[in-house]
């Protein structure tokens, strides 16, 4: 345990691909601003290449890790074994957002199935993957995943989901800037 990768091996990507959710952590450059951690979970996550990684973006009410990247570009993402062996591995990199009027997008999103609630796509250059022990982390069993978010896009409709990121996802809450739309 403890190897440190320049870019995603057969064993990394084995893992990374078992899991069923991951965490995203990004920071702005001022120290006394906030930092952000978010889970991610349904089919989101795909290995582009050996360092490029990417994963839907979806609708919520907050912002953070968009605003972060847009001002620094550093995000770590994370996966740790729930079940089986217990393993961790992070990619550090440098990610960029690509928005639904970015000419990237639907390039991209044709790497994923469509999902109602995507207001971004988040392309990741890794420079750093480490593998660690996950001992410490408990087991937990699989059930399934949630409905509710794209029960909830599906409601609001286009326009809704428009409507929201331009009231909700404008800034983040230390006043980065945020989506464009």
């Amino acid at each position: 345990m403890g190897r440190i990768r320049s870019e995603i091996d057969d064993v990394a990507r084995r893992f990374i691909e078992a899991q069923k959710v991951f965490f995203v952590a990004s920071a702005p450059l001022d120290p006394a601003a906030h930092v952000n951690l978010s889970p991610k979970g349904h089919d989101t996550f795909r290995i582009l290449g050996p360092t490029t990684v990417a994963y839907l973006d979806f609708n919520g009410s907050g912002i953070e890790t968009i605003a972060h990247l847009k001002e620094n570009g550093r995000i770590v993402l994370m996966f740790c074994a729930f079940q089986g062996p217990p393993d961790i591995f992070r990619l550090y990199g440098h990610g960029r957002v690509i928005e639904l009027d970015h000419p990237e997008f639907a390039d991209l999103a044709a790497h994923f199935p469509a999902f109602e609630s995507l207001r971004s796509i988040i392309v990741v250059t890794v420079t750093r993957v480490q593998d660690s022990c996950g001992y410490g982390v408990p087991l937990f069993k699989f059930e399934g995943e949630r409905t509710q978010l794209q029960a909830w896009a599906r409601k609001r409709g286009a326009d809704g989901l428009k409507a929201y990121r331009q009231e909700k996802n404008r800034k983040s809450i230390d006043g980065l800037p945020g989506l464009s739309e």
